[in-house]
């Protein structure tokens, strides 16, 4: 009898059973999802880590900044399009004309980019409805549909600063649905190469309507709503709360990072239907505003050229987005002119 062979078996027996036994729960379900911990989140999202695989190298190579698209896998197995799934390259989803545009054309006022417009960039909703005017700033990128129809879309996805004006026939009340999105270089990782290279950017959009005669007839301020679909980065699960629909990352660092590559984001089903006039969204939270000094436009001549709509006397809009400007980085605002 070969003693010494039978007390390795009888070794490797015993630790194939404590391999077996040692994980707890919380630790298959880690190994289940590829090692990534998120027993400490307790919301309503997918959770990624890491960086996205990247899909698209560029959308617009004019860019000073580079536009791309990716996709990641969350831990319950879901696909995701980083920073968002959008309509640049589908040619059936009108572009915005130029209000101004370093890729473009850069009007010096308000009524020089109207004199421009030949009528051919009205869309048509109803035809008995009255011609809409919209003027838009979007830091970065934006899609507009109005009683689910679309309307225009940001020429330039993320950097040189633009802005744009839309013309369409509607009939009132009609609704205004507008996908937003704050651009990211580093994919999956909701962050930008700057004075580090991992930087959480800024969002911010401001727009102004007009009906027929040029009377305002609705502005960006806090009675529009706003829900958040893409957070990120997030450094630490624990910060997320929730207050009934309101998803919050106030208590999240934005901090630049020098690593950033095992950052977190937070991701949740964007509904089909999100930009037609009959969608529900009476329970989602309030947009926040916030002040030219905080989104950083008194530099940018896309905006300052045209503060005759954007910071109009006695029809002044605001900057608005979900709760965070930072972290949020694709956010669905609405509003219902009556």
């Amino acid at each position: 009898m070969d003693i010494s062979k039978n007390f390795s078996v009888l070794v490797l027996v015993l630790g194939l059973v404590l391999a077996g036994t040692s994980c707890s729960e919380d630790d298959t379900a880690m190994t289940d999802n590829g090692g990534t911990d998120t027993s400490s989140y307790s919301g309503t999202g997918s959770v990624t880590q890491g960086a996205a695989t990247t899909t698209v190298t560029n959308l617009f190579s004019d860019g000073q900044r580079v536009a791309g698209l990716g996709t990641i896998t969350s831990t319950d197995d879901t696909e995701w399009t980083v920073p968002a799934d959008v309509n640049f390259t589908d040619n059936s989803f009108p572009f915005a004309s130029d209000l101004y545009n370093s890729y473009g054309t850069k009007y010096n006022s308000t009524s020089e980019a109207l004199a421009a417009l030949d009528g051919s960039d009205i869309i048509e909703i109803d035809a008995n409805g009255e011609v809409i005017t919209g003027f838009i700033f979007a830091d970065n990128y934006f899609e507009l549909f109005v009683n689910g129809t679309p309307v225009g879309k940001d020429a330039v996805p993320f950097t040189d600063f633009n802005s744009h004006v839309v013309r369409f026939r509607v009939e009132r009340p009609f609704t205004i649905a507008m996908k937003l999105v704050d651009w990211e270089e580093n994919l999956g990782l909701g962050s930008e190469d700057q004075a580090t290279r991992y930087h959480p950017g800024d969002g911010g959009m401001v727009a102004m309507f007009q009906d027929a005669q040029a009377a305002t007839i609705a502005i960006t301020d806090a009675s529009w709503t706003a829900q958040t679909y893409y957070t990120a980065p997030i450094q630490d699960l624990t910060c997320l709360t929730e207050d009934g629909t309101s998803r919050l990352s106030g208590s999240c660092s934005s901090a630049d990072a020098t690593d950033g590559s095992g950052f977190y984001g937070i991701h949740w089903d964007l509904p089909s239907d999100w930009m037609n006039e009959s969608f529900d969204d009476s329970g989602w939270p309030a947009a926040t505003t916030y002040s030219n000094d905080e989104i950083g436009v008194n530099n940018k001549e896309s905006y300052t050229k045209f503060t005759d709509v954007f910071d109009h006397a006695t029809s002044d809009a605001q900057f608005i987005w979900s709760t965070n400007v930072v972290l949020d980085n694709e956010v669905i605002v609405r509003y219902t002119v009556d």
